[in-house]
C-alpha cells in the first residue's frame, strides 16, 4: 500500500528516504486499523476542533481547524538540531552527540524507545469509551486532542524504530500495535497503563499524574546523547503540556463544583446534590498519584545507572539546571529510608548513579506539590476548610523498596490486617466508583455542562466555552 505523504507532515525528509518509506508502507495502514478498533469509539464522522502540528515553527506546530479524527495528520517532527551540542552527562560528558546509534548501546536504546512508545497507544485504549459520557463539548474536544496527540507520539517513537533499528525495529513497531491495555495475555508494558479509566475523574487524574510522569520521562530522554531521540522528545513535550493542562484544570473544576455545592447546601455530603465529595476526589488522587510513582521504577536501579553512564537518559533539565554541577555523578549518593521484614526503619545511601530514578521522581513530586497548591487555592478562595494532599511515596506502591508494603497515606507502616481494615478510607471503593460512574451522563448541548463539574475559566485558542468544539454528523 502506497504511503499518503499528505497525511504524514514531517521534517525528516520522508519523501527522499526509500528505506523509511518501505517500512511505513505496512505500518501506516496497520496503525489506522488499530485506531479504528481501539481509538475513540462512536465519533469517526464528526468534526472536532483540533490542534494539528504541520511544522515545528511557532505558527505551524499548533494549527487549529475542524478535522475528522480518522483523517488527522499524524506527523513526524524533530526540533531543529542544536549547533555544537555535546553529550551533557555520563562517562562521555562533553563529547560530540550521536546521530547514529553506537552498536554497544543498540539494545538499551531500543528498550527505552519501545517502553516510551508503548505508553502512547495504551492511554488511547484506556480512554476509548470516555467520549460517550463527556460533561461538555469543551471536554469532549480536549479528550480527543489528547488522544490524537498520543497517537502522534507513537509515530515519533515508531519513526526512530524504523529509521535506526532495521528488522528488529520494524518488529517492535508492529508489536506496539498488538499489545492492548489491560489484556490478560498481551498487556501493555507498564502497570498504570493497564488500569481502567472508566470515568472522567479518573481521566483527569490520569492526565494530571500519569501524563506528568510522561513529561519527566520525555524530559530525561530529551537530554540523550542520541540526538534524534532527544530532538523527538523535545517536540513531544510541547504537546504534552496541553495534556497536563486538561488534567490539572479538570480536577480543579471538579473541586470547585464540590466547593460550590458545599457552600450552597451547607453540607460536606454533596452526593445528595449531584457532586463528587472532596474525600472521594482525595481517594482518586491517592490512587493515581501512587500508581504513577511506580512508573519511575525502583529507587535503586542498575539500569538507570547504566543509562546515565552511557549518555542515554539524564536527569530532568540536566543541561539547563544550574544547580546540577556534577554531570558525571560518580561521587556522593542519595539517602533513603528503608524497612526490614520486622518493620524497623533505617537510613540507606544509594550510589548517585543508581539513584537516577529517584532524582527524576523527586522532580516529579515537586511538580505535583505545586499542582496541589493550586487546587487548594480554589478551596481557600471558596472558604472551604479542607486541604487536598499527596500521599507518601511509600503508600500503595507496587514497585521499588516500598512495593507491596502496607503503608498508610502518611507513610506509617501498618500491619496487613490494619491496612486491609481501613483501605477503603484511602482508596476508592466499589461504591465510590459506582457513584462517580452514575454521574457520567453525556452533555452535548452547546454551552451546557454536567452538574458535577464547573465550567472552564476560558476556552481553547481564544474561543469561549460556548464555542462549537465538536460538530456532530448526526444526533448522539
Amino acid at each position: 500500500m502506497a504511503i499518503s505523504y499528505e497525511k504524514i507532515p514531517n521534517n525528516v525528509d520522508l519523501e527522499n528516504d526509500p528505506k523509511l518509506q518501505r517500512a511505513l508502507e505496512q505500518w501506516q495502514p496497520n496503525f489506522l486499523q488499530w485506531w479504528k478498533e481501539t481509538g475513540p469509539q462512536g465519533f469517526d464522522g464528526d468534526l472536532i476542533y483540533l490542534r494539528t502540528a504541520v511544522s515545528v515553527e511557532p505558527n505551524g506546530w499548533a494549527h487549529f481547524d475542524y478535522v475528522k479524527m480518522k483523517d488527522y495528520k499524524w506527523g513526524i517532527f524533530l526540533v531543529p538540531p542544536e549547533k555544537e551540542r555535546v553529550i551533557p552527562f555520563g562517562d562521555d560528558y562533553g563529547k560530540p552527540i550521536w546521530n547514529e546509534i553506537p552498536g554497544a548501546f543498540r539494545k538499551e536504546l531500543r528498550r527505552i524507545i519501545v517502553t516510551q512508545g508503548d505508553t502512547e497507544p495504551a492511554s488511547v485504549e484506556q480512554q476509548k469509551l470516555l467520549g460517550k459520557t463527556a460533561p461538555s463539548l469543551y471536554d469532549l474536544r480536549n479528550l480527543f486532542q489528547v488522544n490524537v496527540e498520543e497517537g502522534r507520539h507513537l509515530w515519533a517513537m515508531v519513526y526512530l524504530l524504523h529509521k535506526f533499528f532495521g528488522k528488529d525495529g520494524r518488529e517492535e513497531a508492529e508489536d506496539l500495535l498488538t499489545r492492548r491495555s489491560g489484556h490478560s495475555d498481551s498487556p501493555r508494558m507498564l502497570g498504570a497503563f493497564n488500569k481502567p479509566v472508566n470515568d472522567w475523574l479518573a481521566f483527569f487524574c490520569f492526565t494530571t499524574f500519569t501524563d506528568r510522569d510522561g513529561k519527566y520521562q520525555l524530559g530525561a530522554l530529551a537530554e540523550s546523547a542520541f540526538d534524534p531521540l532527544a530532538r523527538s522528545t523535545q517536540f513531544m513535550l510541547t504537546e504534552e503540556a496541553h495534556h497536563l493542562f486538561v488534567g490539572e484544570t479538570g480536577v480543579r473544576r471538579v473541586i470547585e463544583r464540590a466547593a460550590q455545592l458545599m457552600k450552597e447546601h451547607k453540607t460536606d455530603d454533596v452526593t445528595k446534590y449531584g457532586g463528587i465529595s472532596l474525600d472521594v476526589i482525595q481517594k482518586y488522587i491517592n490512587e493515581w498519584y501512587s500508581s504513577s510513582l511506580d512508573l519511575f521504577g525502583s529507587e535503586d536501579s542498575s539500569n538507570s545507572a547504566n543509562y546515565f553512564a552511557n549518555g542515554l537518559k539524564g536527569r530532568w533539565h540536566e543541561s539547563k539546571d544550574k544547580s546540577i554541577t556534577d554531570h558525571i555523578a560518580l561521587e556522593d549518593g542519595a539517602g533513603i529510608e528503608v524497612f526490614d521484614n520486622e518493620g524497623n526503619k533505617k537510613r540507606q545511601t544509594i550510589p548517585v548513579r543508581r539513584a537516577m530514578n529517584l532524582f527524576l521522581r523527586n522532580s516529579y513530586m515537586e511538580d505535583c506539590d505545586r499542582v496541589l497548591e493550586r487546587w487548594n487555592k480554589v478551596l481557600e478562595d471558596e472558604a472551604i476548610h479542607y486541604q487536598m494532599t499527596l500521599p507518601s511515596d511509600r503508600f500503595n506502591r507496587a514497585q521499588g523498596i516500598y512495593g507491596n508494603m502496607p503503608f498508610d497515606p502518611e507513610g506509617n507502616l501498618l500491619t496487613r490486617e490494619e491496612y486491609d481494615k481501613c483501605v477503603g478510607k484511602f482508596l476508592p471503593t466499589e461504591s465510590d466508583y459506582k457513584y462517580v460512574q452514575s454521574l457520567m451522563k453525556p452533555v452535548y448541548e452547546l454551552g451546557k455542562i454536567a452538574g458535577w463539574i464547573a465550567p472552564p475559566l476560558r476556552g481553547i485558542n481564544g474561543n469561549p466555552f460556548e464555542f462549537a468544539y465538536v460538530k456532530f454528523s448526526h444526533d448522539k
